[in-house]
Order: structure tokens, then C-alpha cells, then sequence
């Protein structure tokens, strides 16, 4: 590995001036091109400590070999120059926008003698008016068959149109009156080429004049009681309007922007983008990318309008350009760049408010979607998940892939209401059955992550062992009386003298089924299964809680890792340094994609016992209570406060409360009221 003090140059030697700069391995390819305003100070911080480095930044440099630099007048042939570059290289270390698919452009050949119509892809060419991107072809051409009905422009090959030049015979468009037939002269060059003018302007937002013009034409014809041209034209005007119902009006000022928006995470990226001409939304373009180098929102949004714009035509930039952060570089050099490329002036900015701001947050919502779609088929692909098995096999030294994986997560606020999660993942893909919900009593001595951490997963693992070494089960008809048995606090099923615990699973609560497999319905216990693996969300304070909570019960055959969020470094117990894995790497995947859902699972839940500290009532606690009865009391007395003061007798008298409830309710009251907080007795939740 090339230690980078051996190619660093001399302070001296770097120019303090805008420029471009390029880092080579040491078989001279080029593996990250930059950009700066100061090429000396941008480059003193890659040459600083490697500690004080981000990991993916410190791959790159020890990768490198070599370092040399391009100065430049402007920022803005900077940022030119490196897009060039860029595209020249191909450099791994630089974030690029790949399309996900080739999109497909509407094209009217101008520069051709005769114009034609056609559906392209691929790079553009000189004299063709291009109008897209649109996201399907088949899009393209229903709009184009409807449109021919009135502007009837060619639409066939160059060998077509020769054939029928030669044999003086039209093609069958010709016939049914959806090409103007200028191969036969049936009109000419020039008026052939002025409907494709035409088409050209309705196609690119101007609409109005022709539905005016078709109106105004069929009424002409129904005076002159020509029935027949005004039964076409109306015909023609259908045609008209059904295209422009393909394209929905987004903006009232027949505004021509691009709208970029940016959904993230530490390894990728999913970019969408909408174009709007005329007010309209003419097609639609996304990407997915790899992070490999460390790049917060704003160089994700430069990086994004260089490849854009870069390779394109100058016609292809808009008035306006939205983006949801202003570019690193600076708002006015890359607005200057882009109205170069445009030949005018354009605007680029972040939308704040109105219907501009409203489409913003739609594109940014296709966006979010589409990075969970780029997931989720990531996941669901069998090769990919067992690719990532292998992976944390080899990376964390197991003896075999770890098949079920059990994560957990701590989520609190200020340390009040503290509860985690526990998810599982077999086979790479989440297995909710299993999840599990702690509501954390701070056994450990505090309510910090570690100690939570710690007593959390000390809970799981003597529970597992617990059911090893009871063997005991529920059997169906059992469920009930468990239930209730937890509820009231009283014994459980089958005179054991001891409560049942109750679990709580995507908000549906069930009995525990301690001690093996039920042999009734097959059903298996609470912790029926030991994980492969335990991942804990965190760095190391938080991975060597956990390996102490395994110890304490006594658990020898687990492994067990963490995973930092701000880093995505993982952590193992007992190391002072933590494993860096490469961003494209699967294992580090599937470890992002558990700690993930762990979270979700645990902010649920917190989220949830929060609402219910601040909102829930002395009665949420009392056993036998649910929601009918609850609702009952209140709408008999009408507040809590007169039901406070009501006896026994006066609760037990609402319909569906018995004598014991109504004792319960009473006794529940009374505490809380004297000052005492109301507490679940099936949980010892303290409520109020």
C-alpha cells in the first residue's frame, strides 16, 4: 500500500490558484480528479494525518502513487476542466451518474430536407430538435400517432421515402391521411417543413394558438355547412386535447426548468429529475449511485449538473434549474457555466415556496422511492444475498455464514421512555415473526445506550437459556388464560404460580410459548432459535456492553459485531480499531439494511410509549379495562375527574363492567389521585 508521504510535493511547489487535479495508482491511471480555489490548501488536506482522515478519503490517497495539477484562470473553466476529465478517466474514486436505462428523446430532423419525426436514443446530432427525455418509448409514439391527425409530418426511413419518390406511390400513412405525402408532391418542401415547424412549437409547450386555430376552423366549417371537413376537424381537435392530457399542468406560467432532487444514505445515492417545459412535465430521468468517496448534498448536487449538462447541447439547458442544495463550488460560477453552455442567462436556485417548492417535494418523493426500490431488489436478488453471507463469513472470521442474524437497537429521548428492538434476518431477509419489543427497566443501574444495551440483550439471552432448561409450552387452549393470567398479574395456566409473560409484535400481543416447539400447533417458543450473529447498532462503548451482557449469560458460540452509523464502520469486540469494509461491498449491504430496520422497529416502539406517557390517562393501566369499557366509563360520567369520585357500585353499574373491574378502576383512581402514579400492574409501567 503506497504510503503517501513518499509522493507529497513540497508546499512550495503547489500554486495557490484555482485548478484541476488528478491522483494516479502506481500503474498511472487516473483514480480522482478535483477541483479547488486554492489547489495548495485542498491539497494540504489530503497530505495531513491518516487518522484524522474519513476512511473512504484515506483509501484513495494510499491507493494513489502520484499527484499532479492543471491551474486555470476561472472557477468556472475549473469546473470544465474536471468534468472533461472526468469523463476522459473514468476515475473510481469520483461519484458518477450512471442512467439506470437508456432513455428515449422525441426527435424532428430539421436539418434535413425533408423533416421527419422519429423516436432516438443515444447521443444527439446537429440540426435535430430533440424534446424529452421521456421515461417509456410506447409514451412517445401514442402521443405522435395522436398528433399526425394534425400535423401530419413524415415519419418514414430515408429508404422508404426513396422508394415511394420513386414509384410515385405513397406509403400507407400517406393514405389514411397521417403523412402529407411530400415523396409525391402531394405538397410541397416548404409547406411540409412549416408542419413540422409547427409540430415542433405544439410539442414544446405552445399550444393554445393551434386548439384556437382548430376551434375556429371547425366553426368556419359548420357555417358553410361543410359538415363533413368540420366532423375532421373536430376529430383533430380531440386529438389535440387528449395529447395534452398526457402531459399535466405543474407550473402556471409555462415555466421551462429541470427539477433535481436527492435522496441518501452512507452508500448510495438515487437522483430524480423532472423536465418541465411550458409548465408541463415532459419526461422524467433517475439514477442510482455508489458513494465511494466521502460527499455530503451540495457535492452531490455539483457532481450531478456536471455530468448532466456537460455532455449535452447548449439547447438542452433550461431557464431554470431547481436543485434541493446550492452546488459547493458556488451558485453564481455554476449558473455562470450553465449560461455559457445555454447561450442566456439562467437561474439556478432552491425553490422556497409555491407550486415550484410543491414539485420539489414530489420529485424528492420519487426519489426516496426509488432508492427503497433500488433496495429492495438489491435484497430480494437470492446471488446477492448469498454473495453477502459469504462476505461477513470471511470478514468477521466465522465458521459458518451467518443465517440468522439478530440485531438490536436503543431508542430514547433524554433517557426517558426507554425501550430497544430486536429484528431478525434469515436468509439475508427480515423474518418479523421474530421480532421482539424491550421496554427497558434500567436494571443495569442506568438508563444510558450501553447499559440498555447490556441489559437488554442479558434479558434475551437467560430467557433463551430459561426455556432450554424448562421445556415447558402453552398448548392451544392455553392462550387465553395466559393472556388474562399476565394481565391481572395472577398465576398462570395449569396452577404454575407464576405470571406469563406477554409479547408484543407490530402492535398484534400474544403469549410467550416458552420451552421448545409447540407440539399442538408447531408453533415455536419466543426465543426458540440462538442467532449466528448479533449485531448491535453502535460503535464501541456499545459492542463491548453487549459482549459483557454474553458473557454475563454465559453465551460462547455467538458472534458479535456493532455498526457506527456516521462511519459505517464495523466494530468488533475487543479491537481497538474497527473494520472499514468497501462501499460496494454486499456484507456491509446487508449489516446497513438490518441496522436500519432495527431502528425503525425501536423509534416505533418509542415513538408509541411516548404518545401514551403524554396522552394516556390513570385508566390505560388498569387490568380488564380495554378500549370499549374505557370509553363506556367516559361517556357515562363524561370525565375522569367525576369518575374519580364515583363508588364501586356507581362503576359496576355501567353496562359490561362486573364488580371486580369496577374494583380495579376505583383502586387505580384512588392511587393516582392521592398522588401515587397509576401503574400497569401486568407490566409495572409506571403511566402517569
Amino acid at each position: 500500500m503506497p504510503d503517501p508521504s513518499t509522493y507529497r510535493p513540497k508546499p512550495g511547489e503547489i500554486p495557490d490558484e484555482p485548478g484541476v487535479y488528478r491522483f494516479r495508482d502506481p500503474q498511472g491511471r487516473v483514480i480522482y480528479v478535483g477541483k479547488a480555489k486554492s489547489l495548495r490548501q485542498r491539497l494540504a488536506n489530503y497530505f495531513q494525518d491518516l487518522s484524522a482522515l474519513h476512511p473512504r478519503t484515506t483509501a484513495m490517497v494510499t491507493t494513489a502513487a502520484s499527484v499532479e495539477w492543471t491551474v486555470v484562470s476561472t472557477e468556472v473553466e475549473a469546473l470544465q476542466l474536471e468534468y472533461s476529465w472526468i469523463k476522459e478517466y473514468d476515475p473510481r474514486f469520483n461519484v458518477k451518474y450512471r442512467d439506470d436505462k437508456s432513455y428515449p428523446y422525441l426527435a424532428v430532423t430539421m436539418g434535413e430536407e425533408v423533416p421527419r419525426v422519429q423516436v432516438v436514443r443515444g447521443p444527439k446530432r446537429k440540426g435535430t430538435r430533440y424534446f424529452g427525455p421521456y421515461t417509456h418509448a410506447w409514451a412517445i409514439r401514442e402521443t405522435v400517432d395522436l398528433l399526425l391527425r394534425v400535423f401530419p409530418v413524415r415519419t418514414c426511413s430515408s429508404g422508404v421515402y426513396k422508394r415511394a419518390a420513386a414509384s410515385g406511390r405513397p406509403c400507407l400513412l400517406g393514405y389514411i391521411d397521417k403523412c402529407s405525402a411530400p415523396c409525391v408532391g402531394r405538397v410541397s418542401v416548404d409547406e411540409h417543413r412549416a408542419l413540422a415547424g409547427d409540430f415542433c412549437d405544439f410539442v414544446a409547450g405552445n399550444t393554445a394558438r393551434f386548439v384556437r386555430r382548430t376551434e375556429r376552423e371547425m366553426r368556419d366549417a359548420a357555417a358553410e355547412l361543410d359538415f363533413e371537413r368540420a366532423a375532421r376537424l373536430r376529430d383533430d381537435l380531440g386529438a389535440l386535447q387528449k395529447a395534452l392530457e398526457k402531459s399535466a399542468v405543474v407550473l402556471p406560467d409555462a415555466t421551462d426548468a429541470d427539477v433535481f432532487a436527492v435522496a441518501d444514505d452512507e452508500l448510495e445515492a438515487a437522483v430524480q429529475v423532472f423536465h418541465v417545459r411550458g409548465g408541463r412535465v415532459r419526461g422524467q430521468r433517475g439514477w442510482v449511485v455508489e458513494k465511494v468517496e466521502d460527499v455530503g448534498p451540495a457535492e452531490l448536487v455539483e457532481q450531478l449538473l456536471l455530468q448532466v449538462y456537460g455532455g449535452e447541447s447548449g439547447e438542452s439547458v433550461p431557464r431554470e434549474v431547481l436543485v434541493p442544495h446550492l452546488p459547493a463550488t458556488g451558485e453564481a460560477e455554476v449558473e455562470d457555466w450553465l449560461a455559457e453552455l445555454r447561450g442566456s442567462r439562467v437561474d439556478l436556485r432552491v425553490p422556497q415556496r409555491g407550486d415550484k417548492r410543491a414539485l420539489m417535494e414530489t420529485v424528492q418523493r420519487n426519489a426516496v422511492q426509488a432508492l427503497g426500490l433500488h433496495k429492495t431488489r438489491r435484497a430480494g436478488d437470492l446471488t446477492t444475498r448469498s454473495q453477502a453471507l459469504q462476505e461477513l463469513q470471511e470478514v468477521l472470521g466465522l465458521d459458518e455464514a451467518p443465517l440468522r442474524i439478530e440485531c438490536f437497537d436503543v431508542s430514547h429521548t433524554q433517557e426517558t421512555n426507554v425501550v430497544a428492538s430486536m429484528v431478525v434476518f434469515e436468509d439475508g431477509l427480515p423474518k418479523k415473526g421474530d421480532y421482539r419489543r424491550f421496554s427497558v427497566r434500567g436494571d443495569e443501574g442506568g438508563l444510558d445506550d450501553t447499559r440498555a444495551m447490556r441489559e437488554v440483550l442479558t434479558r434475551r439471552f437467560r430467557r433463551a437459556r430459561a426455556e432450554e432448561d424448562t421445556g415447558a409450552v402453552l398448548v392451544a387452549g392455553e392462550a387465553e388464560a395466559a393472556l388474562e393470567g399476565a394481565a391481572a398479574g395472577a398465576a398462570g395456566p395449569a396452577g404454575r404460580g407464576a405470571a406469563v409473560e406477554v409479547v408484543e409484535v407490530d402492535g398484534e400481543v400474544a403469549p410467550a410459548l416458552p420451552g421448545g416447539v409447540d407440539p399442538e400447533t408447531g408453533r415455536p417458543r419466543r426465543f426458540a432459535y440462538a442467532p449466528n450473529l448479533v449485531v448491535v447498532d453502535g460503535g464501541r462503548p456499545q459492542v463491548e456492553a453487549a459482549a459483557r451482557a454474553l458473557a454475563d449469560a454465559g453465551v460462547v458460540d455467538v458472534a458479535l459485531c456493532g455498526l457506527a452509523k456516521r462511519l459505517e464502520e464495523v466494530w468488533l469486540p475487543g479491537e481497538e480499531h474497527p473494520l472499514v469494509l468497501p462501499r460496494t461491498s454486499q456484507g456491509l449491504f446487508l449489516l446497513q439494511r438490518v441496522r436500519d430496520e432495527a431502528h425503525r422497529f425501536a423509534i416505533t416502539y418509542h415513538r408509541a410509549k411516548r404518545s401514551r406517557a403524554m396522552t394516556g390517562s390513570a385508566l390505560d393501566g388498569v387490568p380488564g379495562l380495554g378500549k370499549t369499557r374505557r370509553a363506556a366509563l367516559l361517556k357515562h360520567f363524561g370525565s375522569v375527574k367525576r369518575l374519580r369520585a364515583a363508588t364501586v357500585e356507581e362503576v359496576a353499574a355501567v353496562p359490561g363492567m362486573g364488580p371486580r373491574t369496577a374494583a380495579a378502576v376505583v383502586a387505580a383512581l384512588a392511587g393516582a389521585g392521592a398522588g401515587e402514579p397509576a401503574v400497569n400492574t401486568a407490566t409495572g409501567e409506571v403511566l402517569d
